[in-house]
């Protein structure tokens, strides 16, 4: 997509389902249609769905975040804040659209969404808590790392074949290096930060199952 292109969903919404809030459905859209007409969008898709904004299970809503998954828009039309979501799903809907650059417009602004202090204060807030919980993750992968070859993991010998075949190594987790590093003591949510540093696509869960299956298979 050209991104110097606004291309936008077109999204309303009301709370019920009762008849006469198509009313109101159809004079969201048709403001929403102005509205782009206005600014100069290209409207992608008009969505329209009958759900409480409490909820983030909602089928228009999906389909917004699938639409900009596949990267189909860069923008999304709306009358109000309150059409995203109430409350905290409102909040997370508003992060999710700021993490992939989701420019917002609305009627009530007859532009781009200037949110509150306080949304916008939250949202700041929830950016800081998720950068460090990343920060956090990556030393943890690396506190694992430097416990594996303090306690003689070989990387270099373990992964040679990472190069030429990524995806068969990160298939084939290397069982015989789960045993070795749990009897060094290494929990398995480190032994798993470990094995994805080094470029195995493996979970904590599947690092325990693994092991319990290899120490079944020696029991017998």
């Amino acid at each position: 997509m050209d991104f110097g292109r606004l291309r936008a969903a077109v999204y309303c919404r009301v709370s019920t389902d009762k008849e006469a809030q198509e009313t109101s459905l159809a004079r969201q859209e048709e403001e929403l249609t102005a509205l782009a007409s206005r600014h100069g969008i290209e409207t992608a898709a008009i969505i329209r769905e009958q759900a409480s904004g409490y909820e983030l299970e909602r089928d228009g809503l999906l389909e917004v975040l699938t639409l900009i998954k596949e990267g189909e828009i860069n923008t999304l039309l709306i009358q109000d804040e309150t059409r995203l979501g109430r409350g905290n799903a409102k909040i997370a809907v508003l992060h999710l659209l700021h993490k992939n650059g989701i420019k917002l417009f609305s009627v009530a602004h007859d532009g781009e969404l200037q949110l509150s202090e306080s949304d916008s204060m939250i949202l700041t807030i929830v950016g800081m808590v998720e950068e460090y919980q990343r920060k956090l993750h990556n030393i943890k992968i690396k506190r694992g790392m430097r416990r594996a070859v303090e306690n003689g993991y070989k990387p270099q010998q373990n992964l040679k074949n990472i190069q030429s075949a990524p995806g068969r190594e990160k298939i084939d987790i290397p069982i015989k290096e789960i045993i070795r590093l749990k009897n060094n003591g290494l929990t398995f949510a480190e032994i798993a930060a470990t094995l994805r540093g080094f470029g195995y696509e493996v979970s904590k869960a599947t690092v325990h199952r693994r092991y319990r299956e290899a120490m079944a298979e020696e029991a017998e």
